[in-house]
């Protein structure tokens, strides 16, 4: 056995050793010794995709979704350099992922040799662990060296602190397998009899004793963007009345959690009198400016998170503590939990008067009814820009819908490739069907996501496409009064999506009214359906929202 080869299947079998299910490929020919081992591999599951941007974020999908490590492979170059969006998001979303890049040997670096750049920390300090593996030689020792840094690799990616891991491989031809096995080898290549891991990491206990909160009346909770239980959050506003303030992919605009907040704390004089005395956040809130001013107004500010990562945008946070128990004889029924529950009815039955006025369908109203008619068990996976916004400005609290987006940079880019991800893998773990809610620039930015070979596993996945044809969220920004507004920030493209979905050989809804939402949902397996809207009749009516709602407060 060549020693390429003799590495690539003793990695991928510890890796295997330690959990992996699922790695997605991009093809090339210096990591052929990896893909061969990898899709030999009995126990995983192989995603092939053609571009190495869309196949970083497939593979930061499968594991958001199923929240374990993911392998992402790709050759040497600029390959490597494409997976970097991916591997930034995964940093910032807390999201494992471990980006195996090959590469050539030592002596044909630095030396003008094809397809050969400087692979060493590409990354930089996005990743939590990075190796240089070095070139396989067959010599005693190689097989515990190897054993032991994937099994330190794959705990990286997780330890505490969920994260993307990269090693660098370097392969010397031949790269693909040769005459003879095993036995030629200096050393058996078997890993620790019973198939167990190499190196077992057991993670450290992650609960923390809570820290009480103080007795005051007017608090307040947010919960922001993160993968953690919102169930700690919904007991704690529930046994003090604090109001609950939930963007959609904390999945906590549950019960009685407020959904209107962003509208009331838009208005001036109810966020005048509504400033808390205490806020508590937990994860990463920054979807909207009335929130942060909201945080800003607060007195006291307790953030919960690691002491060493924490999110606190607006830097006001006090304290930072690992959790947060109820403080004692906690009184729900008060005239501050009153005020926001009077409130926050004046204001969901303003908003839904208004939406439901109009038959055919608006972007805050396919929002609103995309989430609330997902069936029990489904995934929504929300868009960057004005998808996220409009979910977090439209939808009713429900139970029954996990909500993801790639909110750790909040880019446009690989948001199909990464709702593609997570469709598969919430498939494979037993959840329902998936939907992504995205706009015209983010599907066009990542249609090569919807190119899916025919051997590939398919995702149930349903792509709603808000086309308004440019940057929607610009015509709410102060850009919008600039005379070269339309032609740099509102990007018109004229592109049918109907010719896209047709490229990628999926199945294409037009959708216009309300009524027909539950049918245009029926379906399986891809599919595109597109809600064409007007950018600047979307900003008009997110204002007369806003209007709205402050009636309902004066009235």
């Amino acid at each position: 056995m060549n020693p390429s080869t003799a590495l690539a299947r003793v990695f991928v079998d510890e890796l295997a050793r330690c959990g992996l299910a699922e790695a997605v490929i991009a093809p090339g020919s210096r990591s052929t010794p990896l893909a061969l081992a990898l899709v030999a591999h009995p126990g995983i599951r192989v995603h092939v995709r053609i571009d190495e941007r869309s196949a970083g974020f497939c593979a930061l999908g499968l594991a958001r979704a199923s929240r374990r490590p993911v392998v992402l492979v790709c050759t040497s170059g600029t390959a490597a350099a494409n997976f970097h969006p991916a591997v930034m998001e995964a940093d910032h979303g807390g999201v494992p992922l471990l980006v195996l890049t090959a590469d050539r040997p030592p002596e044909l670096r630095d030396t003008g040799a094809n397809q050969t750049v400087d692979q060493i920390r590409l990354y930089g300090t996005a990743v939590r662990f990075f190796a240089e593996v070095g070139v396989a030689e067959a010599v005693p020792g190689m097989v515990a060296y190897w054993r032991s840094l994937a099994c330190r690799a794959w705990a990286a990616t997780g330890s505490g602190r969920p994260g993307p891991v990269h090693l660098n491989m370097a392969f010397r031809e031949p790269l693909v397998p040769g005459p003879g096995g095993s036995a030629d080898w200096p050393e058996p290549l078997d890993g620790r009899p019973g198939g167990g891991p190499w190196t077992s990491a057991q993670p450290v206990p992650a609960e923390p004793p809570p820290v009480q909160l103080p007795a005051v009346e007017r608090g307040a909770i947010v919960c922001g963007d993160g993968d953690y239980d919102p169930i700690p959050y919904l007991a704690l506003s529930a046994a003090t009345g604090w109001p609950l303030l939930a963007e959609p992919t904390s999945n906590a605009r549950r019960f009685e959690a407020l959904s209107a907040y962003r509208q009331l704390l838009a208005a001036p004089a109810f966020a005048a009198a509504h400033a808390p005395d205490l806020v508590v956040t937990v994860g990463r809130p920054g979807l909207s400016r009335q929130l942060m001013s909201f945080l800003r107004s607060a007195r006291r500010h307790i953030a919960v998170g690691d002491p060493r990562h924490f999110a606190d945008p607006v830097r006001t946070a006090c304290e930072v503590v690992p959790a947060v128990a109820p403080p004692p004889d906690a009184e729900p029924g008060t005239a501050w939990a009153a005020s926001w529950q009077a409130a926050e009815k004046a204001a969901r039955t303003a908003l839904d008067a208004l939406l439901d006025a109009e038959e055919a369908l608006s972007e805050p109203r396919l929002a609103r009814d995309l989430a609330a008619r997902l069936p029990a068990g489904s995934l929504l996976f929300a868009g960057s820009s004005m998808p996220v916004r409009d979910l977090d400005a439209a939808m009713a609290p429900r139970c029954g819908l996990r909500i993801i987006g790639n909110r750790g940079v909040s880019g446009i880019d690989g948001t199909v490739s990464t709702a593609v991800g997570a469709a598969l893998a919430h498939r494979s773990e037993g959840g329902g069907r998936s939907y992504a809610l995205l706009g015209d620039l983010a599907l066009l930015h990542d249609q090569n996501g919807l190119v899916i070979g025919p051997g590939e596993p398919r995702p149930e996945l349903s792509v709603v496409v808000v086309n308004n044809d440019g940057g929607g969220i610009f015509s709410g920004l102060e850009q919008a009064g600039h005379p070269d507004f339309e032609r740099v920030f509102g990007t018109p493209h004229g592109v049918s999506m109907e010719r896209v979905a047709a490229m990628a050989d999926i199945p294409y809804t037009r959708l216009e009214w309300a009524s027909d939402l539950p049918k245009a949902l029926l379906g399986e397996g891809l599919r595109m359906i597109e809600v064409r809207t007007g950018r600047s009749d979307s900003a008009e009516l997110r204002a007369r929202m806003q209007e709205a709602v402050e009636r309902a407060l004066a009235g």
